[in-house]
């Protein structure tokens, strides 16, 4: 890998928004040092928590393996969906009335952490704020 391979991803990871940075960075971190430590030792677990840092800055709160099983969570709840009239994107903040937010179990790792769903669309919203940090597509 790279030393500009090293510095692109972690400019992507900066140009994220901090609230999605900081439950993915940590996760990837851990994940990307445990497996370089596995692979290459001490030198690996370097390697490693940085890529894995700005890859779980990428993949999210949930990650890209728990969307799938969250998505048929969130349907098997059958939750009645939000009609907003703005953009559903990550940095939207949601209206604190109106809106049903739910718990997110705690087997996803989204501490903090609650979901609703708005236009049809599953998303994670920071608790008390009600500011949208990932839309789970």
């Amino acid at each position: 890998m790279s030393i500009k391979s090293i510095l692109a991803a972690a400019a992507l990871a900066l140009a994220l928004p901090a609230v999605v940075q900081a439950q993915g960075l940590v996760r990837g971190a851990q994940e990307g040092a445990e497996d370089g430590r596995a692979a290459g030792g001490p030198i690996g677990a370097i390697v490693g928590g940085a890529i894995g840092a700005a890859t779980g800055t990428v993949n999210g709160i949930l990650g890209v393996d728990d969307r799938p099983r969250f998505r048929t969570y969130v349907r098997g709840e059958r939750r009645a969906s939000y009609a907003y009239d703005g953009d559903v994107r990550v940095g939207t903040v949601l209206p604190s009335a109106g809106v049903s937010y739910y718990d997110v179990p705690e087997e996803y790792g989204a501490r903090g952490h609650r979901y609703t769903v708005v236009n049809g669309r599953t998303v994670l919203v920071e608790r008390g704020s009600g500011r949208i940090v990932e839309v789970i597509d």
